[in-house]
Parts: C-alpha cells; sequence; structure tokens
C-alpha cells in the first residue's frame, strides 16, 4: 500500500518510470481518434505490472467491439478483466432507443457505470487510477465527472486519455 505520508515512497524506488518520480501527478494521453491512446495506457499498464507487481492498480480501459473488419460499438474493460457494452450500433431493443447516442452508436450508461463507477470510488491504498477515456460517451454518465474529480482531488496519481476531436472543437463536457 502506497502511504501518503511518506510521498509514495514505493513508486519512487524504481526511478526508470516517469511515475515513480511524480507520485500524485495527472497524467494525460490526448490526440484525435485512432492515434494509440489506448494503445499507450496499455502498455503502461502492463509494463508497471511487470515492474511493480505490487501497485494496487484500479480503474479502467475502452476498446472497439468489430464484426468482421467494422467497427461496430465500443466495451468498457475493468483492469481486472470483467467487461459491458459502453456503446453499440447493433443492439436494438426498445430500452436502447432511449440511450443516448454519438454518432451512430448508442450509449448504455447503465452498464458503463456498473463496471466503471467502482473502479473509480477513492479507496487506502490505492497507487494509481487508469482512467481511459474520458470522452463523450462515459460523459453521459452523471455520476462519472463528479467520480474523475474525486480522483483529482484525493492526489492519487492518475493516467488517462482524453481525445481530441477530428474538427478541432471542443467535445461539450471533455474540455472541463
Amino acid at each position: 500500500m502506497c502511504d501518503r505520508a511518506q510521498n509514495c515512497s514505493r513508486l519512487r524506488s524504481n526511478p526508470p518510470h516517469a511515475m515513480a518520480t511524480a507520485p500524485s501527478k495527472c497524467f494525460i494521453v490526448t490526440g484525435p481518434p485512432g492515434i494509440g491512446k489506448t494503445t499507450l495506457v496499455m502498455r503502461v499498464l502492463e509494463s508497471l505490472k511487470t515492474s511493480h507487481p505490487h501497485l494496487n492498480i484500479r480503474g479502467f480501459y475502452t476498446r472497439e467491439v468489430r464484426e468482421a473488419s467494422e467497427r461496430v460499438g465500443f466495451e468498457v474493460v475493468t483492469l481486472d478483466g470483467r467487461r459491458g457494452t459502453l456503446a453499440s450500433s447493433t443492439v436494438l431493443s426498445a430500452e436502447s432507443f432511449r440511450w443516448p447516442s454519438v454518432g451512430k452508436y448508442k450509449v448504455d450508461v447503465a452498464s458503463f457505470e456498473s463496471l466503471a463507477l467502482p473502479e473509480l470510488q477513492v479507496k487506502e491504498g490505492t497507487d494509481l487510477f487508469i482512467i481511459d477515456e474520458v470522452g463523450k460517451m462515459e460523459l453521459f454518465s452523471s455520476s462519472f465527472f463528479p467520480a474523475v474529480l474525486k480522483i483529482l482531488e484525493s492526489n492519487i496519481p492518475i493516467l488517462a486519455s482524453i481525445p481530441i476531436p477530428k474538427f478541432g472543437r471542443d467535445i461539450p463536457g471533455v474540455a472541463r
């Protein structure tokens, strides 16, 4: 567990990692869709798990869901491997017609919240939060942004991704 009074000395004990010398920081990966934000976050996560196997890392990432070569949605994946729908272009149910939309995708806010929000609870002993991503779909959850703010206020290090819109306009809510 990371002792806040000792300034997360365990994270500093192995200087080759950027986080090792900068406890209580927020690291943001940003860029347009498809640039490799999630790939970078996952590589950092895997490196940390290998070099610091006892770190308590909480959070989630999102990944594309494809059928053949076509993207049909996104899923939310917790760091312990639980998965659920974030958004889909193929779900057709009476309930899904009430879900918010981003382009052709319907966002399953309840599914996202059931997996992601418990992973974003600030708990004693958490060494790092991974949040991939803070985007338009995730922000349809009215509880998501307050959970991110609580993490920021906790001074626990965060590695997060934030998309840059394709056409240069801020994505509502993401700019905050």
